[in-house]
């Protein structure tokens, strides 16, 4: 994999910076300074989600408690999502930073890095840099003798899809099965054993660094006006040049596939298997909150690919990977991939592929979590922009109304 650090315009996250100079700068400011220039550069969620991060450091600062933790989400199980392993073996001074940032910020004294259960081979080079922003006082008590203190420590993943939900994961840090929770109360209130949490993506911590340093105006000069700043992309697929990229956020698909040298390219999935499936006649798209919204995930299929057994791969997946806590989604994912299997048997008729996207939508807004709701995408994209497909398996749905 190539990992692209870009310098030209366009560039936040893979731009200079070094250790400590935004931890420096936040101790150095008012929580509320800190806050408000949050605000400023209207950044959201870079795990998928697009939350207001400053809406979510609001509401934690506002909770009042004598213990708030701060979770930097590393567990990146998102298939075709590569882009925060780089960030932690590449740029941990980004992360760490972002995290003790945010501490001061809430108010809280103890972060934690859920990582991801595969990613146990990191254990030791992030320790080693944690013990080294120890001795250099960024971490640990009494930092840079301002009298706050605050502290990392890492927690492995299950191994679960689900649990990268925030409340799932919580319940996975707490020992228990990671379920997600009912909200409300959301984590800003009752998070980690009961008290103010809030959950962030690498990216996102990565983000905030920046954003102290150089102020919330200078972040909003890249990307759009609801889209600021720039995205980490892991690209993966039908291209020459795969890897991760940054892009400004409202770049186009027809731009990201000539910068990894993709040709004849029939489909782009956009945020992994639980996000949408883009065909051609779509590709002038922009890659935004406020058009295609994604976590990172690019993977480009060109024109030899089947998209119906790509479905199929994507589908088998959610079925393993649900909780099976709610009927839409334990009960709704095998049923789509019946309805794949039947499509690759030649014995699924119109009417029936037509009450399966209709379960789909169901599931989208009945199931309890990001995971159902988000699973069906892929089902309903594919069968409905690749219709063609459907005909080179049996009577492909002509055996019925």
């Amino acid at each position: 994999m190539t990992i692209t650090k870009t310098k030209r315009t366009g560039s936040v996250i893979f731009s200079e910076y070094k250790s400590g100079e935004s931890i420096k700068k936040a101790l150095s400011l008012k929580r509320d300074d800190i806050l408000f220039e949050m605000r400023t550069s209207k950044l959201k969620g870079r795990g998928g989600a697009g939350f207001p991060t400053a809406t979510k450091w609001m509401l934690a600062a506002a909770s009042i408690s004598k213990e708030k933790f701060v979770i930097c989400n590393a567990d990146e199980g998102e298939p075709g999502t590569f882009k925060d392993r780089v960030l932690l073996l590449e740029y941990p001074e980004l992360v760490m930073d972002g995290m003790v940032v945010a501490g001061y910020t809430i108010g809280a004294e103890k972060g934690i890095i859920y990582l991801r259960g595969e990613y146990e081979y990191m254990i030791q080079s992030l320790e080693d840099y944690l013990e080294n922003m120890r001795r250099e006082n960024l971490l640990g008590n009494n930092i840079l003798q301002t009298g706050f203190n605050f502290d990392v420590s890492i927690r492995m993943g299950s191994g679960a899809y689900v649990c990268g939900e925030e409340t799932a994961l919580i319940e996975s840090l707490e020992g228990q099965r990671g379920e997600a929770r009912n909200k409300p109360p959301y984590p800003v209130n009752t998070g980690f054993l009961g008290r103010p949490t809030i959950v962030n993506n690498v990216e996102t911590l990565c983000a905030v660094s920046h954003i102290v340093v150089k102020g919330g105006e200078w972040f909003k000069t890249y990307g759009t006006d609801k889209s600021t700043g720039s995205k980490l992309f892991s690209i993966s697929g039908d291209c020459k040049y795969p890897g991760v990229y940054e892009l400004p956020w409202g770049t186009s698909i027809n731009e990201l596939l000539d910068k990894v040298g993709a040709s004849h390219t029939k489909a782009v999935q956009v945020g992994g298997a639980s996000g949408i499936c883009l065909s051609k006649n779509e590709f002038d798209r922009k890659l935004s909150f406020e058009d295609v919204p994604t976590g990172g995930s690019i993977m480009i299929f060109n024109e030899t690919r089947d998209m119906i057994k790509i479905l199929k791969n994507y589908m088998e997946f959610f079925v393993e990977e649900s909780c099976g806590q709610c009927t839409p989604c334990r009960i709704g994912n095998k049923k789509l991939l019946e309805g794949v299997k039947m499509i690759e048997e030649g014995t699924i008729t119109y009417s029936y592929l037509k009450s399966l996207r209709e379960l789909g939508h169901t599931m989208q807004v009945a199931s309890k979590c990001g995971l159902g709701q988000s699973s069906p995408n892929s089902f309903i994209s594919i069968t409905e922009k690749f219709k063609d497909e459907i005909f080179r398996y049996g009577n492909g749905g002509n055996n019925g109304k």
